[in-house]
């Protein structure tokens, strides 16, 4: 068909009322396949579904035919997560169809706000590396950046997080089950991934033979901008067999077996992060990183093809991220793919390599920085391990050009350590493959070129550069808090949505008392739903006019959940003892899950729901203190629990944490943080004032001092009599009586063993601050003063801003033109 005639052959989809009653009923009688007598809410929340998702697909084709015919230079994501939430309340938002899709439910008598919790969290990731990729795809959309994400499509998510007994008990989270409306499957789009095998050479060719193969079959997901016809694309790897029986062992009757090759191809996409505390469990860890780079890679040279005959502009044309290091084998594959399957020298394929790698790094932690022994690359992988030696024995040649045979600097440098088991070190082959590696923070980019990459950065500090993190405000302030965008729209109009900055003007109205009035009410009526989804879900009555105290994120020891845990049972014992106090009341809320194999993060989170127990059931302290752990967070939790928070808890040991979002997200929603100056802590300081943030604890400087001299947590222990009463009860079973000697491990940590994270040399800082948290809250109209100029200090932290920073300077890429309208000719699938 001759596409500039093709417009005129389909529908142009009306966006009133009328037509969405008509569409929504089309799609549940032709699409669903249902009576609305019949229809329960998830053939409703399907029908509307495909309703919004046809006014997405117009302006998705048009980009994507626009990136075509401008033969733009595109962006490829790569990331192991993508927490991207719900999708429908995102869609409305972005095409701005929210009240109009409302009043067509309510003219169908269904209830609209019932359907939209009834969309499932799509199970993609778990932390703050997962939602920070989300932002940046619906930034990339926002600004026209022609992007793709590539991940890969979890069955069943990491997993849904259950408390049972206090505990953390971990099931498959079916997200799947009943669909996936917003996905377009894509069967024409597969490729065979490799594994295993064995490497044989003729001449200068060398042939990977005898793999056992797995297909990756394409699954599409839209992205879309707001305030833009910009639409870019998340597309998501499912594992398929290469057959799906042994039909000769079916017929044998040994039905097991006929489909045993299957279930063991398949499982590559089955979890997110499979426990990888047994050997296997390593080994499909590695198979899921090296099959969603290898499909990914594959269509990325299969999308360059489209326009292009030869390789001469690769580098021209593609800029990949690497988001952390889990997607840095598509390093080797790349190489691989260039020189064993296209026939490109080795020194014209890693010049191209070195001009089309970024590499985001999100930890200074040695023990976080992905390796790989080299007895197992070399049997999943054997083609990639020859190739990272190859790179290595290049790349150390011309260390030993520049620099003479200095062993130990080689030693430190090579990509492969030597020392115990053999071990190749991904971060730094993502380093030296990357023209570009950047921190996540000013704090943390710093302490990057002087701890874990310090002798990369001499080598080439010109590859070294800062890009802080930030959030959209589209998810974060627009959807997760319609209350407060409507209060701010009164005062500064709608368009910080799109420019974030904006929001410096509100503090202007930092004095007008009823706007403050205005903004506590909107944080109560916040309040007040989350406490109705705590006693609706936990039982638990909480009081909204309390000080709502927050520390959500992925539960680890260096986020330091147990100081929050601390100051709870110091508070506790306080109230005890001093009961005609005028205490100022407090819910401290916890969510978040921790890895499977983390045994040592679950115990904290069963001691959290065994204090919880004992404070909540307690009748002599009533409202002035109440504990809550919230199962199963996630983004649709998150957009519930922050807009609620006044406190944010960001009290990780200075510098371990890279960044953070958590706090951004907080911040903009009007909380006040409490925090250690770590990460972004620092410049969140700087953007809302001193006065506006309760800053407490060691800096980085003085923690490498006090581990230099001696850490000496017995000391602290010995001479603080409220933190020893503390410390003692957790140890002598206080909050665990059926089991006393529970949580002896976690007095041993902290008193005995030389806590790592140093909480203990933050007590005492903490919990003075916190005093001081106290006296504030009760102070309403300073409090409100201050979070509005937290709100309106939020400005820098915008997803849009750090977008427009990569694409600037490091991907080099410009936004996609639009202006053109029409169709033109596709050659191939997108």
């Amino acid at each position: 068909m001759d596409l500039t005639h093709f417009e005129h052959q389909y529908d142009h989809l009306s966006r009133d009322v009328a037509a969405f009653k008509r569409a929504i009923s089309n799609k549940l009688m032709y699409q669903v396949g249902k009576n609305p007598e019949s229809a329960n809410a998830e053939d409703w929340l399907h029908a509307v579904s495909y309703a919004v998702r046809d006014h997405l697909v117009e302006r998705w084709m048009k980009t994507i035919r626009a990136g075509y015919k401008q033969d733009v230079k595109r962006v490829y994501y790569l990331s192991m997560e993508f927490l991207i939430g719900r999708t429908f309340s995102n869609a409305l938002l972005a095409l701005d169809l929210m009240p109009t899709v409302r009043q067509a439910l309510v003219e169908l008598e269904v209830d609209a706000e019932a359907l939209l919790e009834f969309e499932p969290d799509a199970a993609l990731g778990n932390g703050g590396l997962g939602r920070l990729a989300a932002c940046f795809l619906d930034s990339m959309a926002t600004l026209g950046i022609p992007g793709f994400g590539y991940g890969i499509r979890y069955d069943y998510g990491m997993f849904r997080q259950q408390i049972i007994d206090g505990q953390q008990v971990e099931v498959p989270d079916y997200w799947l089950t009943r669909g996936n409306p917003w996905e377009f499957q894509r069967p024409e789009i597969q490729f065979r991934v490799c594994f295993g095998g064995r490497l044989e050479r003729e001449g200068e060719t060398v042939r990977w033979i005898d793999t056992d193969d797995v297909l990756a079959m394409a699954y599409d997901n839209i992205i879309p901008g707001y305030g833009t016809e910009a639409t870019n694309t998340l597309r998501l790897w499912s594992a398929k067999a290469t057959e799906e029986i042994d039909l000769s062992a079916f017929n044998r009757g040994n039905y097991f077996g006929a489909v045993e090759s299957k279930t063991h191809s398949e499982n590559v996409s089955r979890v997110l992060y499979p426990d990888d505390s047994t050997p296997s469990g390593k080994e499909l860890r590695l198979r899921q990183e090296y099959f969603f780079v290898s499909a990914s890679l594959q269509d990325i040279i299969r999308r360059y093809l489209v326009n292009h005959d030869n390789f001469d502009a690769l580098s021209d044309k593609i800029s990949i991220h690497l988001n952390d290091t889990h997607p840095v084998l598509a390093v080797p594959e790349l190489m691989r793919l260039l020189v064993d399957e296209h026939g490109l020298s080795w020194a014209t394929a890693w010049a191209h390599c070195q001009k089309i790698f970024s590499y985001t790094n999100h930890t200074l932690m040695h023990e976080a920085l992905e390796t790989w022994p080299v007895n197992m690359l070399g049997q999943v992988l054997p083609r990639h391990l020859r190739i990272i030696f190859d790179i290595n024995a290049d790349f150390l040649a011309c260390v030993v050009a520049k620099h003479g045979h200095d062993l130990e600097l080689m030693r430190r440098l090579s990509l492969v350590d030597e020392t115990g088991e053999r071990r190749v070190r991904m971060a730094y082959v993502a380093v030296v493959a990357s023209h570009s590696i950047n921190g996540v923070s000013a704090l943390h980019s710093r302490l990057m070129t002087e701890s874990i990459f310090a002798d990369f950065a001499r080598l080439w500090p010109e590859r070294f550069n800062n890009k802080t993190n930030g959030v959209t405000p589209r998810r974060w302030l627009a959807l997760a808090n319609p209350g407060l965008a409507a209060l701010i729209d009164t005062r500064i109009g709608q368009s910080w949505r799109r420019d974030l900055s904006q929001l410096h003007a509100l503090r202007e109205y930092s004095d007008e008392p009823g706007f403050l009035s205005t903004l506590r009410s909107v944080k109560r009526a916040n309040k007040v739903r989350l406490a109705q989804y705590v006693h609706t879900h936990l039982g638990i009555t909480l009081n909204p006019d309390a000080l709502f105290d927050v520390q959500v994120k992925r539960m680890h020891e260096y986020k330091r959940q147990l100081l929050n845990v601390l100051h709870i049972v110091a508070r506790y014992q306080a109230i005890l003892a001093n009961p005609d106090i005028d205490w100022t009341p407090r819910v401290v809320i916890f969510a978040g899950k921790s890895a499977s194999a983390y045994r040592f993060a679950k115990v904290v989170i069963r001691l959290i729901n065994d204090i919880a127990l004992t404070i909540n059931n307690d009748p002599r302290i009533g409202d002035r203190l109440k504990v809550v752990f919230i199962p199963n967070y996630s983004v649709s939790l998150a957009e519930l629990i922050i807009p609620a928070a006044d406190l944010s808890e960001q009290i990780s040991t200075a510098g371990t944490e890279a960044s953070g979002t958590g706090n951004m997200k907080l911040s903009l929603n009007g909380a006040l943080t409490i925090g250690t100056l770590d990460g972004a802590n620092v410049e969140i300081r700087e953007q809302v004032g001193d006065e506006n943030i309760f800053i407490f604890g060691n800096t980085t400087e003085q923690l490498a001092d006090i581990r230099m001299k001696g850490y000496q947590p017995r000391a602290i222990y010995d001479a603080s009599p409220t933190l020893r009463a503390v410390l003692d009860a957790i140890r002598d079973g206080v909050f665990s009586p059926d089991e006393p000697k529970r949580y002896h491990q976690i007095f041993d940590v902290l008193v005995n063993w030389d806590d790592h994270y140093l909480l203990l040399a933050d007590y005492a800082s903490y919990v003075e601050t916190q005093t001081r948290v106290d006296a504030l809250y009760r102070n309403p109209e300073d409090w409100s003063r201050r979070a509005l100029l937290n709100i309106a200090g939020m400005g820098l932290f915008s997803s849009d801003r750090t977008i427009a920073e990569y694409a600037d300077t490091i991907w080099q890429v410009k936004a996609v033109d639009l202006s053109g309208g029409g169709f033109t000719p596709q050659p191939r699938q997108a």
